[in-house]
């Protein structure tokens, strides 16, 4: 009776009231498994998300190197037009100035009628001046110097033929390190310069113009200086997405197949236009 009453006490003890440290077992086994569910799940989430941050940066590259590839298409298109152009405005106009030049100088003028050697010299100088102008820009359209000689004397000419010495005290500084940039580069860069340039002298009315440049570790920086009426930075950036405004589009789009940077500045002795250019 003893055995049977001491069994049925021990039973009670151990099955039917199981000790703490198995609960504590299952509740630690549990909360394990939770946490290990919530450590899947989050790495899982990670991972998902990483996948589409790879995606859209990926998308956001092809994108980038789609836009390059247009712009370059197109600058290369404007290039090989400019070409075209000024071939043709050299070979058939300016030949067919200079043939009515000459045949203009055969008319036999009567000395009597002093009207008719007046609008003579008159109609002989207006055909010099077209054949300078279509000369002028021909030249400018093919950047022929530039391709024989390099940037710095393309944009010294270029400088020299455009700014009337009269009016404005004009200099170029170049050093030779502008003889590293590549020539597909460079054309980018003088065509920059050109509308700078040409956008200066039409709209900011300077006194004086100056073309220098230096280089750094990083960079090659182009700066152009004139005491004229010139651009911030903030109106640049107004003007450049602006419809009307081609040739700053123009601008941009250089700027982005040379990997560029261009700074407007206003200082005490005038306006700033640096180019940053990479090596």
């Amino acid at each position: 009776m003893f055995r049977i009453y001491c069994s049925s006490f021990f039973w009670q003890k151990h099955c039917m009231n199981p000790p703490d440290n198995n609960i504590k077992l299952l509740v630690l086994v549990g909360v394990s498994v939770m946490l290990l569910l919530f450590i899947s799940f989050l790495l899982f989430f990670i991972s998902v998300q990483r996948g589409k941050y790879r995606y859209h940066k990926h998308l956001q590259q092809l994108k980038e190197e789609q836009q390059e590839l247009l712009i370059e298409a197109a600058v290369r298109s404007e290039e090989s037009e400019r070409l075209r152009i000024a071939e043709a405005l050299h070979d058939e106009m300016g030949a067919l100035l200079f043939s009515a030049k000459l045949h203009f100088q055969n008319i036999r003028l009567n000395e009597e009628h002093e009207d008719n050697s007046a609008l003579y010299n008159k109609g002989q100088e207006l055909l010099d001046m077209a054949i300078q102008k279509i000369r002028g820009i021909s030249h400018n359209l093919h950047s022929s110097i530039l391709q024989e000689f390099g940037l710095m004397e393309a944009i010294r000419h270029f400088i020299q033929k455009t700014v009337d010495e009269h009016l404005i005290e004009a200099s170029v500084e170049l050093e030779n390190c502008y003889t590293t940039v590549p020539r597909e580069n460079a054309v980018s860069v003088y065509r920059t310069v050109q509308e700078l340039v040409n956008n200066i002298l039409r709209h900011a009315h300077p006194k004086k113009l100056r073309v220098s440049g230096t280089i750094n570790a990083t960079s090659l920086v182009l700066t152009i200086f004139h005491d004229g009426e010139g651009l911030t930075q903030q109106q640049f950036e107004e003007l450049r997405y602006r419809k009307d405004s081609m040739g700053f589009k123009i601008i941009q789009n250089r700027l982005i197949l040379l990997k560029a940077n261009l700074q407007f500045s206003e200082r005490p002795d005038g306006y700033y236009i640096d180019l940053y250019l990479p090596v």
